[in-house]
C-alpha cells in the first residue's frame, strides 16, 4: 500500500507520472532503450525538453512575453549565486523570511551592496514582514515566496518598478499568481515538478545583459538561453519526469483547477490544527503557507502516542524541521485530500485517547 507521503522534498509525485517515468526507464518511446542510455541531442529528447519548456510558459501565462524557461542544476542553491552573478551591478533588495532567503542573501553580498528591506528573524520567521520600503535604486528586489521550514507564505505579489526576483521552490505552480510582474523566478524541482536534479529558470530576456562583470559561462543565463538548455549535458531523467508531471497538471485544468484542491487541503488542516486543543500553530494565521503547514504539540508528553499513530496509519514525513520542531505537513500538488483526512483523523483520536 502507498503510505500518505508529506515528505517537505524531495515529495510526492503523481502516481501516473510515477507510472510512466519508470516504464521510460525500461524502454523510452518504444526504442528499445531506456530514456537515461540515449543521447540528450537525440531527436527523442530535445522533443521532451521543448515539450517540457513549452508547457511551463503555458501554464504560467507567459507564453509569447519575452521569457525563456530553462532547466538547469544545482538546486536553487546555485541560483542565489547566479542570481546576483546576472542581475547585481550595484545594488540589490532582499526580503528576509527564512533559512533560504538568508542563504540567498548570504550569495548576493559578495557582488554588491545589499539591502535587507525586512527580516521576520526576530519571531524564528513565522511571519511575513510588511509595510517595507523596496529602493528605487535597487537592481532587483528578491523575495522567497513560500517557505518550507517555518510554513509562511507571500500571499500577495509586491507591487514595483524594480525587477522583480522570486524563488518559488516550494509553491511553483500550485496558486494563480500575475507571473508576468516577474523578472526572474526559479524553483528547484522536487516539490511540485518533479524529482531532484534540476531546476528551472523562468527568466525575461530584456533585463539580461546589463552587468559589467564578466560572468562564468556555466552561470551566464544568456548562455543556456542560447543553448537551449543544453550546454552541458542535461538531468533527462529529472527534465522527464518534470514534464510529465506539468503535463498532468495541465491536463487536469492546470493551475488554476490544482489551486482550488490546494485550498481545500490546506483549510482541512488549519481548522483541525485551530480547533484541537492539543496543538497550536506555528505560522502567523494570516501567513499561513498552502503547501507546507507547521505545528506543535501543546503538551509534548503526547508525541510517543502522536507518533505511534502516525506510523499506524502509514503516514510519512511529517516531522517538523530542526528549527521548528514539532510537526509539518507537506501538502503538494500531487497529494490527495485523503491523506490530509487521515492525518486530521489521527489528530482526532490522538484527542481522544489523550
Amino acid at each position: 500500500m502507498k503510505k500518505h507521503n508529506f515528505s517537505a522534498g524531495p515529495c510526492i509525485l503523481p502516481q501516473e507520472v510515477m507510472k510512466k517515468a519508470s516504464e521510460a526507464v525500461l524502454d523510452f518511446n518504444g526504442l528499445g532503450l531506456s530514456l537515461i542510455e540515449i543521447s540528450h541531442r537525440s531527436k527523442d529528447f530535445v522533443a521532451v525538453m521543448e515539450q517540457a519548456q513549452s508547457l511551463v510558459l503555458e501554464l504560467l501565462g507567459l507564453e509569447n512575453k519575452g521569457y525563456k524557461a530553462l532547466f538547469l542544476q544545482g538546486g536553487a542553491s546555485l541560483q542565489f549565486l547566479s542570481v546576483a552573478y546576472n542581475l547585481l551591478n550595484r545594488k540589490a533588495a532582499y526580503l528576509n523570511t527564512g533559512t533560504w532567503a538568508s542563504k540567498a542573501i548570504k550569495e548576493a553580498k559578495l557582488f554588491g551592496e545589499l539591502v535587507e528591506v525586512a527580516s521576520s528573524k526576530d519571531a524564528n520567521f513565522n511571519y511575513i514582514p510588511k509595510g517595507y520600503s523596496i529602493p528605487a535604486d535597487a537592481d532587483y528586489f528578491h523575495i522567497t515566496t513560500n517557505n518550507t521550514i517555518f510554513g509562511t507564505q507571500i500571499k500577495e505579489v509586491p507591487d514595483t518598478d524594480v525587477t522583480l526576483v522570486s524563488d518559488m521552490s516550494s509553491d511553483i505552480f500550485s496558486r494563480q499568481l500575475d507571473f508576468s510582474k516577474f523578472g526572474l523566478i526559479y524553483a528547484g524541482a522536487q516539490k511540485n515538478m518533479g524529482p531532484a536534479g534540476t531546476t528551472l529558470v523562468v527568466v525575461k530576456e530584456d533585463i539580461l545583459g546589463k552587468v559589467e562583470r564578466t560572468i562564468p559561462s556555466m552561470l551566464d543565463y544568456r548562455i543556456h538561453i542560447d543553448k537551449e538548455s543544453m550546454f552541458n549535458t542535461p538531468p533527462v531523467f529529472a527534465v522527464y519526469v518534470s514534464m510529465l508531471t506539468l503535463q498532468w497538471l495541465k491536463d487536469l485544468g492546470g493551475i488554476q483547477a490544482i489551486e482550488k484542491k490546494n485550498e481545500e487541503k490546506a483549510k482541512t488542516m488549519y481548522a483541525e490544527i485551530d480547533r484541537n486543543p492539543l496543538f497550536k500553530g506555528f505560522a502567523a494565521p494570516e501567513d499561513r503557507s498552502y503547501m507546507n503547514a507547521t505545528f506543535n504539540l501543546v503538551n509534548e508528553s503526547h508525541k510517543e502516542l502522536f507518533d505511534k499513530l502516525a506510523k499506524e496509519a502509514d503516514i510519512n514525513g511529517i516531522n517538523g524541521h530542526r528549527s521548528v520542531g514539532g510537526y509539518r505537513a507537506s501538502m503538494y500538488n500531487a497529494l490527495p485530500l485523503e491523506s490530509v483526512q487521515v492525518l486530521v483523523d489521527i489528530m482526532k483520536e490522538l484527542e481522544r485517547k489523550a
